[in-house]
């Protein structure tokens, strides 16, 4: 069984203003004393108004959303102790006065001094897969093989339509912003682990980054873990939407390995299109369909038809088709989580956004087992 670990980011607001507010070290230190979790699995991030949460390694999905829906009641918990509200959306609906300040650590004191006012305007949360790998050459095998298809997630978990007050337009406005960097979005084509090495050293050479950990590429090969990291997603509303992306990323990442293993063609991926392709997806969603590598458009239902068509042996080789049939039939239901944010803004005010995007609301809480399942 291959397996996989997720990262979510969250935002913490003031539970009066929906506001942004400086407080993860003080839930941090919470969480660390909480039953529910330990203090490793919550993370400090670049600004003092973010934290991240870090499942455990897991074999099948029902423990993915098991640990997710344990971290997430933890967090919560934690906040309510420090006085603000974990949400998890992609970016920050509101944001005035002055910017959150940094984390105090020397890494993120150096992004700051470099990024100037970009460091300011990361109020964007993300999800991370990592999808484990037999070895570093196969790793890059897989990421070749993943490109043409980082797009597709974008527009399905964009979760970042609001930003400072106002509806962006587009469905991920995270992927916009991640899009600043120096190395960022979809990643290039690679010959082989040691192109890959050397591209990346010529990189650090040049100060262009930092250290790897700045290699902000929509998936790329780890360096602490032995994994393929896929980084295209917003955070997710809910549990079992989280679970449903970790579920198709596996499926993907142990697709792309059997065709590398069976040295399967490469599929044609000129990266003019495959940007082009991202930003359409950041902007859209699935609302007007995708660009695929080749230029042309496809249609919602051809495009998540495809992808399952895809992924479907891969699904069913871990015994996660039936899972990911019913998620992603919820998913299609209830609509992107873009779109909820919208209507739900629409219909009833910052309040009920707020409540929504919560890590606390009943949909934010649902379990892996479904809506009207037990919850842990």
């Amino acid at each position: 069984m291959i397996t996989l670990g997720v990262e979510e980011e969250y935002l913490l607001l003031d539970p009066v203003t929906a506001l942004p507010v400086p407080l993860a070290e003080e839930v941090r230190a919470a969480s660390g004393l909480h039953a529910a979790a330990g203090a490793w699995e919550i993370k400090s991030e670049l600004l003092q108004a973010q934290l991240e949460a870090a499942t455990p390694v897991c074999t099948g999905l029902a423990e993915v959303g098991g640990h997710l829906l344990r971290l997430r009641h933890a967090v919560s918990a934690a906040a309510r102790k420090a006085g603000c509200r974990p949400v998890a959306c992609g970016a920050a609906p509101l944001a005035g006065g002055p910017p959150v300040p940094v984390t105090g650590e020397g890494r993120y004191l150096a992004l700051q001094a470099q990024g100037a006012r970009l460091v300011d305007e990361q109020l964007v949360n993300g999800m991370h897969v990592h999808v484990g790998v037999p070895g570093r050459a196969a790793a890059v095998g897989a990421l070749n093989r993943l490109r043409p298809w980082l797009p597709v997630l974008v527009a399905m978990g964009g979760n970042s339509p609001l930003w400072r007050g106002r509806d962006t337009g587009f469905a991920s406005w995270r992927t916009v912003i991640f899009g600043r960097w120096p190395v960022s979005g979809p990643p290039p084509r690679f010959e082989g682990p040691d192109d890959y090495d050397l591209r990346v050293g010529a990189l650090l050479r040049a100060g262009a980054i930092m250290d790897t950990g700045q290699l902000y590429w929509q998936a790329r090969v780890s360096e602490r873990y032995p994994t393929l990291e896929v980084r295209a997603l917003d955070v997710q509303l809910t549990v079992e939407d989280a679970v449903l992306f970790a579920g198709i990323v596996r499926a993907l990442v142990a697709t792309a390995l059997r065709e590398e293993r069976e040295g399967l063609p490469l599929a044609p991926c000129p990266p003019e299109m495959l940007h082009a392709a991202n930003w359409h997806a950041a902007r859209y969603g699935l609302h007007r369909g995708l660009i695929d590598a080749h230029g042309r458009r496809r249609g919602p239902g051809e495009v998540v038809g495809a992808l399952l068509a895809h992924i479907t042996p891969a699904l069913d080789e871990a015994g996660d088709t039936r899972e990911v049939n019913r998620l992603l039939r919820l998913f299609l239901g209830r609509g992107a989580p873009a779109d909820r944010q919208r209507r739900t803004l629409a219909a009833g005010g910052l309040t009920a956004l707020t409540a929504l995007v919560s890590t606390e609301s009943p949909e934010g809480r649902e379990s892996a087992e479904g809506p009207e399942g037990p919850e842990s």
